[in-house]
Order: structure tokens, then sequence, then C-alpha cells
């Protein structure tokens, strides 16, 4: 092995060292650890800014810019799967089926129309 390569695993190894470490914190305390209620309250709402974050730009941006037609797939798709789980009101097959929905609209428009 060349130089680059031991320092490639002294990265790794370093990097997974530190996880390791930062991850076991909370089993390595011997008294019970709690978060304060402020703290509990901010990340039950982690999830739901995390997806849309995600999905949110996916939508409405194409190359790194906002889209500038309504003529496309992904606004009806997503407008489609947002009604699916409202008129479902969240019930438990709400998640697949606006999965579903949103997929229903989505390919027929991108696929036969090219949008």
């Amino acid at each position: 092995m060349n130089g680059s390569s031991y320092w490639s695993l002294a990265v790794i190894v370093g990097m997974a060292l530190v996880t390791v470490i930062t991850r076991s914190f909370f089993f390595m305390s011997s008294s019970d650890w709690h978060l304060p209620r402020w703290a509990q309250r901010g990340l039950q709402y982690a999830p739901i800014a995390a997806l849309a974050a995600v999905i949110v730009p996916e939508i409405v941006m194409t190359q790194g810019a906002l889209i500038t037609t309504w003529r496309d797939a992904r606004l009806f798709a997503a407008v489609a799967g947002a009604a699916y789980f409202f008129w479902c009101k969240g019930a438990g097959q709400a998640v697949l089926g606006t999965i579903l929905v949103g997929m229903a609209v989505y390919l027929p428009l991108h696929l036969l129309l090219a949008w």
C-alpha cells in the first residue's frame, strides 16, 4: 500500500471512532438524561421539516431554478397526492395511497404528454 492508501484508511478509522464515541455518550452516562421540554417539542416537528426540505425543492425546481410553466407533471401529482391524503384524514393507508395517487397522476402526464 502506498501513502495515500494509509491516509485513507486512517481517515476511515478516525471517522468510525468519532461516530462510535459521539453516539455512545448516552450509554456511558450513569445517570438518566432527559431532553428539556422545549427540545422534545421541537423534535416532534423534525421529520416533517426534513421531509419538506427534501420534497418541496424537488417539486418546484428543475435544474436549480424555479419552474416557469404550469405544465409540469410534478405539480399536478403533488396536488393530487395532497388532496388524497387530506381526503383520507391521515388514516393508516393514507401514506401508501398518497404515493400511488401521486404516481398515477405523474406517470401519464410525464410519459404520455412529456410534461
